[in-house]
């Protein structure tokens, strides 16, 4: 068999076979990850993900959620997680929550933000955004520095807004806003915050298990984060993780009975069980992904390898004339917005589905001023995958006839701002 024989659209039957391969420039080579088992396609979005086989496995058993091994379960889950921050000084325990990211994001305002504060939300896209919204869906006080689509709140701005309204009693940041894909700078937001007297809530959705967020590196009070995304489980829960002096006074101030993280917090110290039906099969699933987590070789080498599918992502990208809305500075490992090419052939809704039918789903963008698309770092996936992801959105691009893949001068017009 000849190279390039085989086209992309062909290769499910190859997904079938135990040991699976990748298109290498000399021909078919041995890939480090394997293809997803059933064969459906790789996730390239920021989360739901793709996950191993393991994790996909451990769902095939029923769980009694009063029993006394999912209890022990469930402690595991709360103590593993607890060991990712490092809480050398035990001031922090983790509590999961039924659901999706928001609602444990909804979860921590509701219950960690007093009836009477004041908060200051980051907001650089949709999830800033979201968070402003959820505090007036919560009737909480606050008030908000919006950069626009992607420029990164900064430590001075939060310092000047929190001296000019000494009322703010709290700040609630995203680690990173994959509505662009950039990594903001939560270390000088942090000594922003706790230099002038607040507190800091993290939205970590895209980003824990990742990135290092270790207890006192940066300050933060509580941070959330879900079980489908960079420790790679599958959607059912997500959990907060704080300081168990704020969830020890926090009582009495959640607007929800199923949102209260200080009731459940309580009871499953109390009994180690969840107040209310718990996704049992997708506990039964986060804790395969944490053990592949944990002999990857934890935090550390998870970011790892998620730097090097981006590395391998851009550059590919970028040869074949792409543009990236950021430039390196501010790009982080979980997922890459790309411009959409100029050329009157494009049409993302075209490259999305033969995307797909190359074996990638990809993510539409969320800029509000010129067309995008993005692209997932995260998952059960290396460098091996992302070339593969390149080559076929060369395929795609010559398919549609597109000769060129340059944004528009609108595009780096606005790139220019960020720069600046």
């Amino acid at each position: 068999m000849k190279q390039g024989d085989l086209r992309y659209s062909k290769l499910s039957a190859l997904f079938r076979f135990s040991v699976k391969y990748e298109i290498g420039e000399t021909g078919f080579t041995m890939a480090s990850f394997e293809r997803p088992e059933m064969g459906e396609p790789y996730l390239l979005t920021p989360g739901p993900l793709t996950t191993a086989i393991e994790t996909k496995q451990a769902m095939m058993r029923d769980w009694g959620s009063w029993d006394g091994d999912f209890r022990a379960m469930t402690a595991k889950l709360r103590s593993q997680l607890l060991d990712m921050i490092v809480d050398s000084n035990s001031e922090y325990d983790c509590v999961p929550v039924q659901g999706s990211g928001t609602f444990v994001v909804e979860a921590m305002l509701g219950s960690l933000l007093p009836r009477d504060s004041k908060t200051l939300v980051l907001i650089n896209g949709a999830y800033g955004q979201r968070i402003a919204e959820t505090l007036k869906y919560l009737g909480r006080d606050h008030v908000i520095i919006d950069k626009g689509d992607y420029l990164p709140p900064r430590g001075d701005e939060v310092a000047k807004a929190m001296q000019m309204d000494p009322a703010i009693s709290h700040v609630v940041a995203v680690h990173c806003e994959t509505s662009s894909g950039i990594l903001n700078p939560i270390e000088e937001i942090s000594d922003a915050v706790y230099a002038n007297g607040g507190k800091l809530l993290i939205d970590s959705m895209s980003a824990f298990g990742a990135l290092p967020l270790e207890a006192g590196k940066p300050r933060f009070e509580a941070l959330v984060s879900s079980a489908n995304k960079c420790i790679e489980g599958v959607p059912g829960f997500g959990f907060v993780i704080a300081k168990t002096s704020e969830l020890a006074v926090a009582k009495g101030r959640s607007h929800s009975i199923s949102l209260d993280v200080h009731a459940q917090w309580a009871n499953m110290n109390k009994t180690g069980q969840w107040r209310f039906t718990p996704p049992t099969h997708v506990i039964a699933a986060f804790m395969q992904a944490l053990r592949l987590h944990r002999e990857e070789g934890g935090v550390t080498a998870r970011g790892e390898r998620y730097a090097k599918n981006r590395d391998v992502l851009v550059e590919g990208m970028r040869d074949l004339g792409f543009e990236t809305l950021l430039k390196d500075r501010w790009l982080s490992p979980i997922i890459v917005t790309f411009f959409n090419p100029a050329d009157p052939n494009f049409s993302f809704q075209k490259f999305y589905e033969l995307m797909k039918h190359k074996g990638f789903i990809i993510y539409p963008g969320k800029l509000t001023i010129v067309d995008s698309f993005r692209i997932g770092c995260i998952g059960h996936m290396d460098g091996n995958v992302m070339q593969n992801v390149v080559r076929a959105a060369g395929e795609c691009l010559v398919e549609m006839d597109v000769k060129n893949a340059a944004p528009p001068q609108k595009a780096l017009n606005e790139r220019a701002i960020l720069a600046a």
